[in-house]
């Protein structure tokens, strides 16, 4: 599936208070929440509290789905492609890479 065809697919099942009006709180609020979730599950792993391997790869991947979907919400809301975000995000870090700046903190590197 294609970036752009997850995010129009995806708006279909949007229900969210200020949806289409540019208002981020409730996506960013979203994603920051399933983030968390999907910290919470490597956690349990780590501790060793994860019945199967298989059960906690699932609950992840439906976790980052999750995530997923509020990101898009986010691209939604500011009139962003999600091709555009995916793509300008590898044009940074291989330009980082080239480099030899993939290494440190600041967007500006």
């Amino acid at each position: 599936m294609e970036f752009d065809d997850y995010q129009r697919r995806s708006r279909e099942t949007a229900v969210y208070p200020g949806l289409g009006t540019g208002r981020l709180e409730y996506p960013a609020l979203g994603l920051a929440g399933e983030a968390g979730e999907v910290c919470e599950k490597v956690k349990k792993i780590l501790r060793g509290d994860a019945l199967e391997q298989d059960l906690s790869k699932e609950a992840l991947t439906m976790a980052l789905g999750d995530v997923l979907w509020y990101l898009t919400a986010m691209c939604w809301e500011l009139n962003i492609s999600l091709d555009d975000v995916a793509r300008k995000n590898l044009e940074k870090l291989k330009s980082r890479y080239s480099r030899n700046m993939i290494k440190g903190s600041g967007d500006h590197r």
